[in-house]
């Protein structure tokens, strides 16, 4: 399958993957009928999916099934009026037919909108009325049910609903409008005709939206065409390394950016089964146990399941079939690094992106990964960091991470941008270029080191301190389960370090602890990067994808 998109697959190093990857993107490429089709066709028994979940229902689907219930589904939603350019939400956790409907939609030409079942009802229906939602499909849960009908109160423009659930649906769901999704689609053709004329979708339509976190202002709609999933190609061969044939573990709900980067696209390019464990709750001897028993080839999971995990006995579990470790979602402290490596064996290698894009950075195959060190930059990007002149940054200089010249070479990956936000387009989108707001710095041999978003930088006494390193430094400490730095107001500097903790199982808040803190980030770091203020909570402010919420904590301060 990849010889279809890469002129050449394999490379001798960096310098030479960096200089001569290309991709080949089709005028016509459509994700459904080229990639799940296509594998269908040149092999009916390849496994597509291996599912289960944490009740013991498990399937196992080849692509041949994931294309004929796909077209089943498509030959239904188009029944009902759904249609090139139609916009359909998703909230589905992890269930099986989210595969199902969204290769449906690809097939369609509608557009994809994944999103969080922890969405509040405001949040359901300002995206509701943001896109033009025309049809909502959820798993059927009580709870997230309950927060869509509230929603939808305050957005009139969804025509249809329906639910997923291994039974049929309750009777009381069916008087609220609620269509059941197996109840209908199941009594179509498995056969849906690749459309023609003015039905077809080209490369460069629009095929998937992400709304971002929203951890500063309102989410905003991140637009992806066709191109989309080729540019995961480097993700999931060169960072991820999948194997076709085998076992990948991606850890994400299929409400983020995370699951197209690590539970679809490039995998399924690339002929790898995607391994879904669909769990309610993250309990982490529960997850070393189900990586064990499903023998994964290659996995990837944010640095706070490995925090978890070097927490157990790891001793107790085999995961020798593992090949391959990766991390992201947010920057790798080393010391987990360290602790993971000592304990199995297995190195992690961190990649860096963002819903706008497929992965920009990474560590991959050919050069040895420094802890702490996101890699470098991927072939499809010609990334620069800039300085606040707009100037590129030497050896060591803190700098805005810049996808050049965007205008005239736009990359295979990134995002086409936001859609019906020319405010936000302009910020992003100046002299040609792409501004992420992640600042960097790399160092002599190319590794770049991440440092925060630019409106996390912390200015101290007219120092520039990165959080990221402070919380390194903290999380060395056996003390310390979870930790955010941020800049907190000060009279006389302007801004302090402050850390806000979280503590590991059998600490107590107290401040001789704080203090020991203070203490060993001076002798961790420079001496002028401790936090002069530490605070211990039992909690994080957190997004939907789990990431904290700094600026929540920011702003707590400065109305202090």
């Amino acid at each position: 399958m990849l010889e279809k998109y890469l002129p050449r697959i394999e490379f001798d190093s960096y310098e030479d993957f960096k200089q001569n990857y290309k991709v080949n993107v089709p005028d016509d490429f459509n994700f459904g009928f080229d990639i799940i089709d296509g594998w269908a066709e040149e092999d009916p028994g390849k496994i597509a999916l291996d599912w289960r979940d944490d009740k013991g229902e498990a399937h196992i689907f080849t692509f041949k099934d994931i294309k004929d219930n796909s077209n089943k589904i498509a030959n239904w939603l188009k029944s009902i009026g759904i249609k090139k350019n139609s916009t359909v939400m998703l909230i589905m956790k992890r269930r099986y037919e989210y595969w199902m409907i969204a290769t449906a939609l690809h097939k369609l030409g509608a557009v994809l909108i994944p999103a969080s079942f922890q969405l509040t009802p405001k949040d359901i229906s300002y995206r509701c009325n943001a896109a033009s939602v025309d049809m909502l499909i959820c798993v059927e849960d009580g709870i997230i049910i309950e927060n869509v009908e509230e929603g939808l109160l305050k957005a009139d423009t969804v025509k249809y609903k329906a639910l997923v659930a291994s039974n049929p649906i309750e009777e009381k769901y069916k008087s609220l409008g609620w269509l059941d999704l197996h109840e209908n689609f199941e009594k179509y053709s498995n056969i849906f005709e690749r459309p023609s004329g003015d039905e077809a979708t080209k490369v460069t339509d629009r095929m998937l939206m992400y709304f971002t976190s929203g951890t500063s202002g309102m989410p905003k709609m991140v637009m992806h065409d066709f191109s989309y999933p080729l540019g995961h190609i480097v993700t999931a061969k060169y960072w991820h390394q999948v194997e076709e044939n085998q076992r990948h573990l991606t850890i994400s709900d299929s409400g983020w950016a995370k699951f197209g980067w690590g539970k679809i696209y490039g995998q399924w390019i690339c002929g790898a089964v995607q391994f879904v464990y669909d769990h309610e709750k993250f309990i982490p001897e529960q997850m070393l146990k189900v990586i064990q028993e499903a023998k994964l080839t290659t996995f990837c999971a944010p640095p706070t399941m490995y925090r978890f995990f070097i927490k157990e006995d790891l001793t107790k579990y085999d995961l020798s079939s593992i090949r391959h470790c990766s991390i992201a979602g947010e920057p790798l402290n080393p010391e987990v690094y360290n602790q993971f490596l000592k304990a199995t064996g297995h190195k992690m290698y961190e990649g860096f992106g963002q819903s706008e894009s497929s992965v920009l950075i990474a560590n991959f195959e050919w050069f040895e990964p420094r802890p702490g060190s996101t890699g470098k930059p991927s072939p499809l990007y010609d990334i620069a960091l800039l300085n606040e002149k707009g100037e590129r940054c030497g050896v060591g200089e803190e700098g805005e991470i810049v996808i050049m010249n965007v205008k005239d070479n736009w990359p295979t990956g990134l995002f086409k941008g936001y859609y019906l936000d020319p405010e936000a387009n302009a910020k992003a989108f100046r002299d040609g270029n792409y501004h992420t707001g992640d600042v960097a710095w790399y160092d002599s041999d190319g590794y770049y080191w991440f440092v925060g978003r630019v409106d996390d930088v912390i200015k101290c006494s007219g120092y520039r301190i990165g959080p990221f390193e402070v919380e390194s430094a903290l999380m060395e400490h056996p003390a310390v389960l979870e930790c955010a730095v941020t800049a907190a107001p000060d009279p006389i500097r302007g801004q302090v370090v402050k850390a806000t903790i979280v503590l590991a199982k059998g600490y107590s808040p107290s401040d001789e602890l704080a203090k020991e803190l203070q203490n060993h980030v001076k002798h961790v770091t420079a001496p002028y990067k401790y936090p002069r203020i530490v605070e211990f909570v039992d909690e994080f402010p957190k997004t939907a994808s789990g990431k904290i919420i700094r600026k929540a904590i920011r702003e707590k301060d400065n109305a202090q």
